[in-house]
C-alpha cells in the first residue's frame, strides 16, 4: 500500500500545452526517440521504445539513456506546477538502477513530491515492459529550481 498523493493545484491553467511545447523543442529527447505520454498537475509519463541505438553492449538501454529520460519526467512533472513565465532546471539527482532496462519499452513515471516557490523536490520510477509486464528498473530522486520570469527560448 502507498502512502495517498498530495493533490497539486497548477499555478498557470495552461500547464499541459507548456509542458507539450517544451518537450517538443527538447532535442536530448528526440535525438533518444522519447515521447511524451502523459501530463497531468504534478505528473509526467515519458516512453521510449527499446532501438539498438540506445542500447549498451548487452542489449539493454543505456542507464544514461534511463536517466535521461527520468530526469526529463521529474522535471517535466515540477513544470506543471511552476507559473507560465517561468522555467525549470534541474539542480541535482540521484538515480539508481536495480534491475536491466530489457524489453520492449521503458516508461519513466515522473511525480512532485514537493514543490516549493523556488525548490521542487520530484522522484521518477522508470519501468521496464516485457510483453505488457512492468519491471521497475530504476528510481531517481531530483531537486528542481523554477526560474521566475524566465520562460524558455
Amino acid at each position: 500500500m502507498s502512502a495517498p498523493r498530495t493533490p497539486f493545484y497548477p499555478a498557470d491553467a495552461g500547464f499541459a500545452g507548456r509542458v507539450r511545447a517544451s518537450f517538443a523543442r527538447q532535442k536530448a529527447m528526440a535525438h533518444l526517440g522519447a515521447s511524451l505520454a502523459e501530463v497531468e498537475a504534478g505528473r509526467c509519463v515519458i516512453q521510449l521504445q527499446h532501438r539498438e541505438e540506445v542500447t549498451q553492449q548487452h542489449g539493454y538501454i543505456h542507464g544514461g539513456v534511463v536517466g535521461a529520460i527520468a530526469d526529463s519526467a521529474a522535471g517535466y512533472a515540477a513544470m506543471t506546477l511552476t507559473p507560465a513565465d517561468a522555467s525549470v532546471l534541474t539542480v541535482s539527482y540521484t538515480l539508481n538502477l536495480m534491475a536491466p532496462a530489457a524489453g520492449d519499452h521503458i516508461e519513466a513515471h515522473g511525480e512532485v513530491v514537493r514543490a516549493g516557490r523556488t525548490l521542487l523536490v520530484t522522484r521518477a520510477d522508470v519501468f521496464a515492459y516485457n510483453d505488457g509486464e512492468a519491471t521497475l528498473c530504476a528510481t531517481l530522486q531530483q531537486t528542481i529550481m523554477a526560474l521566475a520570469n524566465r520562460p524558455e527560448r
